[in-house]
């Protein structure tokens, strides 16, 4: 559908979604950051719903500043996923034993790896540059110098809340492993250092909202929160590969009797900050719930626990900056998931899934989430699909 347009602010807010579908608490939240006098465009997707400090599922462009807050906690968080050789004629009637495989290889939750994965003894791992990599947590802000041994013993786990693991197939019958994931506690911990930091700037105090508060192009601190970002936005990417490793040997173990070979990764971030160039001008795309869709990025846009995930290409469209949404995103809270579903409502909505079925992910219940349908209907000018995926198997923290 063509974007509408949300009037208030001085900056453009473009919308894939109806704003009489839109919170309204969302819709202030944009109106606010578009008052913002860094703010060149925002672009909000069909996915959108209310957040803290900025709407998930928007796409903010600004020049010369940026706000932490409008990155998340969770920097970095996205997708991975790879198309295996294995078939659903291959997999057995009872999904169960495949569950646990993977919940074994993979820590879930708080749970962390009792000693740090050692890439170099991890099969059919290609990332390099380890060294490197954790050379970098050196030059982090001081106050985390201490999780390093933290972070590197979550290095390679899932993590909880809207988190997954799962074993999908797509209409042609191809297994699928799917993951999404982030940069575990220390992203968290570099986030809210940050925006901590970044409220207590002079230039943010008369803000309409405080967790709106920007760090400044060519200051100290813009330069110390974009070391720690893209550090962190690595940890999250290298943290979802090394995962996807693990759970590509599990899967291979499981089926031992037959040769499984992988087609090559696809990932994507959906919480992060990238520089990108529009009309000739460099801005600082922030996007919150919302995935690159340039012309040809492959990217992956999930629903919930039972209701499909699709493989997407990008069509390139600028207006929307580039972007595509992140999921089917909440249309109720938490709270209000588990005040309004029972157990009985899990089971009935995941039937036909292995996965767990208690009370303790009756907040992530398919219930809880938007119409994939109707938000991949609403970005058909965003996204091509590539392939349509079903859950078979999910693991959550």
């Amino acid at each position: 559908m063509p974007y509408r347009t949300l009037r208030g602010g001085h900056a453009p807010i473009r919308m894939w979604a109806d704003p009489a579908d839109v919170e309204e608490a969302a819709l202030g939240q944009l109106r606010n950051v578009a008052e913002l006098p860094w703010v060149e465009g925002v672009a909000v997707m069909p996915d959108v719903h209310h957040g803290k400090g900025a709407t998930v599922g928007s796409v903010i462009a600004m020049r010369d500043a940026v706000s932490p807050a409008a990155v998340g906690v969770d920097i970095g968080c996205g997708m991975t996923a790879v198309r295996s050789s294995l078939t659903v004629e291959d997999l057995p009637d009872d999904l169960g034993g495949l569950r646990s495989r993977l919940e074994k290889a993979i820590p879930v939750g708080r749970s962390a790896h009792k000693t740090p994965v050692d890439p170099s003894a991890v099969p059919g791992l290609r990332e390099r540059g380890w060294y490197e990599f954790w050379k970098g947590f050196e030059e982090l802000i001081p106050s985390v110098r201490g999780r390093l041994g933290r972070a590197r013993a979550q290095m390679g786990t899932l993590g909880g809340g809207n988190h997954f693991l799962e074993v999908c197939a797509d209409d042609a019958g191809s297994i699928w492993i799917v993951l999404h994931s982030g940069s575990r506690n220390i992203g968290k911990e570099l986030a809210d250092r940050h925006i901590e930091a970044a409220r207590k700037l002079p230039h943010n105090q008369d803000l309409p909202d405080p967790d709106l508060a920007v760090f400044l192009s060519g200051t100290a601190k813009m330069d110390a929160y974009r070391r720690d970002l893209f550090w962190a936005q690595e940890y999250a990417r290298r943290n979802r590969t090394l995962m996807m490793a693990l759970a590509q040997n599990a899967v291979t173990r499981f089926f031992s009797g037959r040769k499984v070979t992988w087609d090559d990764h696809i990932s994507c971030h959906h919480n992060y900050v990238a520089t990108e160039v529009y009309d000739g001008v460099e801005l600082l795309v922030t996007r919150k719930g919302a995935i690159r869709a340039g012309a040809g990025d492959l990217g992956i846009i999930p629903g919930s626990m039972a209701t499909g995930t699709y493989i997407v290409r990008g069509l390139g469209n600028r207006e929307a900056f580039n972007s595509a949404s992140h999921g089917a995103g909440r249309r109720m809270s938490r709270n209000k998931a588990r005040k309004t579903f029972t157990l009985a409502d899990l089971e009935a909505q995941t039937q036909g899934v292995e996965c767990r079925k208690d009370a303790g992910v009756i907040d992530e219940i398919p219930g809880a989430y938007k119409d994939l349908e109707a938000v991949m209907a609403a970005q058909s000018d965003l996204v091509e699909v590539e392939a349509h995926l079903r859950q078979l198997v999910c693991v959550k923290g």
